[in-house]
């Protein structure tokens, strides 16, 4: 065959293909032609779950009209509950029992992870009752109206090491801690922060006063993580378990560490320099940048910058404001 002839029988399969093609797609019907447009995106934007379905979804889901006002309160609440994205969730896999001289009880470990992202780290505390009860009673005392509703597990007089208790009560404080969480202000609240941490927090800042840096530190990083997600909404929060940080590298001779943590400190006092930790930190960053062969200047200008604009006072060092929080 010449080249003249494949040509030709090239383009004619190609245009016999081009024909069922053709014929193959349906063409709109007279009707469809003349629907108006608006009509037509509204079936497109409708593919995917958007604004107007979550209002439709909301609309099904209205109160019956002849509710009271308390029922209606209570729907709302109950509502606003389920639809609320969880960040973070409590498990509570396996308890111990603790005897201590005359005293007995059960330690609830509870594990406090992360939702919605790939961090795969974990939070791991321990809480007996009475810790669970003191909680309950400190926030009844602040927020009595958002925990009208939420039902604490009462001790009994009797069988409270029996298997099926504690299973009963694993179960109750996991609830009891997830729909404190879903409530803002609760969850935001420094009694609700305070009973996940500050147990953990008092025992780190108790190694480091006794010079047991090793032990206080890995306690602080453990706890590091799950404070600085409860206090996302306030970072200053957070300036003195970083310093405390900073202070243990810096005394177990690890000024690269005590500075990494220093600037993440740092960052959060930027513009909240009269903080009783900022002169403290500047000074110990100053120091840590001039070991490390770091810049230090812009560090020093910042330093003299707020001397120039105080009265001078006295200022404790890092060591000495770390070793003052959490004494009793």
């Amino acid at each position: 065959m010449d080249q003249d002839s494949h040509c030709r029988a090239e383009r004619e399969l190609l245009e016999g293909v081009s024909r069922i093609t053709t014929s193959s797609t349906p063409s709109p019907s007279d009707e469809e032609q003349n629907q108006p447009k608006a009509e037509i995106s509204c079936h497109v934007r409708k593919e995917g779950p958007e604004k107007d379905d979550l209002q439709d979804s909301n609309a099904s889901l209205s109160p019956n009209s002849s509710m009271t006002t308390k029922e209606l309160q209570q729907y709302w609440r109950n509502e606003k509950r389920q639809c609320r994205q969880v960040q973070l969730l409590f498990e509570i896999p396996s308890t111990r029992i603790v005897e201590h001289h005359l005293s007995k009880y059960v330690m609830y470990k509870i594990i406090i992870l992360q939702t919605g992202s790939f961090d795969s780290s974990k939070s791991v505390i321990e809480r007996r009752y009475s810790d669970f009860e003191r909680l309950h009673r400190n926030l009844l005392e602040e927020f009595s109206e958002e925990m009208e509703d939420v039902t604490f597990p009462k001790k009994t007089l009797t069988g409270n090491f029996t298997e099926e208790i504690i299973n009963e009560r694993k179960l109750a404080f996991k609830d009891y801690l997830r729909l404190l969480y879903s409530m803002k202000y609760i969850r935001r609240s420094k009694k609700f922060i305070d009973f996940l941490t500050r147990p953990e927090l008092q025992e780190a800042y108790g190694c480091l006063r006794g010079g047991q840096y090793t032990k206080a530190l890995e306690i602080l990083l453990e706890v590091i993580g799950l404070q600085e997600r409860l206090t996302r909404g306030n970072p200053l929060s957070v300036v003195p378990t970083l310093c405390a940080v900073v202070v243990c590298h810096k005394d177990l001779e690890n000024p690269a560490s005590a500075f990494e943590y220093g600037e993440k400190a740092l960052s959060h006092l930027r513009v909240h320099t009269s903080h009783r930790y900022y002169i403290p930190l500047l000074e110990t960053m100053i120091t840590l940048a001039y070991e490390l062969g770091r810049d230090f200047l812009s560090l020093q200008e910042k330093l003299e910058e707020w001397k120039a604009k105080k009265d001078p006072v006295r200022v404790f060092t890092l060591k000495e404001l770390a070793v003052r929080e959490y004494v009793k």
